[in-house]
């Protein structure tokens, strides 16, 4: 099934889902992350993962803010989902100092923001992949690594402040979103540059990870 195809002839949600399935399996599947579910990467390498987020949601929050009086951002624009302060908070909590946490250069990440400067500067959709391919996948496969942290750490809450979301219910806030992704009024033309984004938004993910990966030797637990 091509771009347009899955843009054109189902709801949105659905086309960014199966437009994003390979790219997302091999995200998925990339050393690091791969590692870092297994509870096999060090706190090090978790803050420095941290690190990267940081650049990241900088990024995305502040353009959100920027134009969340365009109608198709304000629609999915919810403050309750911002990461930022959370992640500076986690980084505080849980650096160690060790010398490792700052091997990775974050260029990735850098570029990772840069393109979310660039496609909220094009167009309000565009943004909106990216709002989705961040915020979707914490409510989901975010929610299981924190699991995995407090597990492996023994955290008992410290430094997870990523993964809690007061007052949102996973499943029923991610129903939500999703009805309202599909209610956006796009035209085809729309509809096919947010799919095409959402991929782009995937492609900087696996970045992120494969730049951690270089490192994954300091990495290991």
């Amino acid at each position: 099934m091509s771009i347009t195809e899955t843009a054109t002839e189902v709801p949105l949600s659905t086309a960014f889902k199966q437009g994003s399935l390979e790219l997302h399996r091999e995200t998925e599947a990339s050393t690091f992350i791969d590692d870092l579910m297994k509870g096999k990467v060090n706190l090090a390498g978790y803050v420095s993962y941290l690190k990267s987020l940081r650049l990241v949601y900088a990024a995305l929050e502040e353009v959100a803010r920027r134009y969340a009086a365009e109608p198709l951002v304000a629609a999915m624009h919810d403050p309750a989902l911002e990461r930022l302060g959370c992640i500076e908070a986690d980084i505080e909590a849980l650096s160690t100092g060790a010398p490792e946490e700052n091997l990775c250069k974050h260029e990735a990440a850098t570029a990772y923001a840069a393109r979310i400067h660039a496609a909220a500067a094009e167009a309000p959709e565009r943004l909106v992949a990216h709002h989705y391919t961040r915020y979707l996948g914490d409510l989901s496969g975010g929610l299981a690594i924190g699991r995995i942290l407090e597990r492996t750490f023994a955290l008992d809450g410290a430094g997870l402040a990523m993964y809690h979301f007061a007052d949102i219910k996973a499943k029923l806030y991610k129903d939500d979103y999703r009805a309202r992704l599909d209610g956006l009024p796009l035209d085809e033309g729309q509809r096919a540059g947010a799919v095409d984004e959402v991929l782009t938004a995937f492609r900087h993910n696996q970045a992120v990870f494969q730049e951690l990966g270089q490192d994954l030797a300091a990495y290991r637990r």
